[in-house]
């Protein structure tokens, strides 16, 4: 293929490419730029929320297994107490 219709089809692509990156949505991350955007998903304070209550309880069940295996190896060194 010759370089004088490769080289503008390519240059037309990558500024077609850049084009669709400033205005593709962001999905679950950053808020897009202007009019395009929307407040995402995990940024609303519902959604804040409810990842928090999620974390909490997942801290508590990790901590309580903690302690279940700590209190289980006390008593395989010392099973008199």
């Amino acid at each position: 293929m010759s370089d004088r219709l490769i080289l503008p089809a390519l240059a037309a692509i990558a500024l077609m490419m850049v084009a669709l990156a400033m205005v593709w949505p962001q999905g679950l991350g950053d808020r897009s730029p202007g009019p395009f955007g929307h407040t995402p998903l995990q940024q609303t304070p519902a959604m804040k929320a409810a990842m928090k209550r999620e974390a909490d309880a997942s801290n508590r069940r990790i901590s309580s297994a903690r302690q279940a295996v700590s209190d289980l190896q006390s008593q395989a060194i010392a099973p008199t107490q």
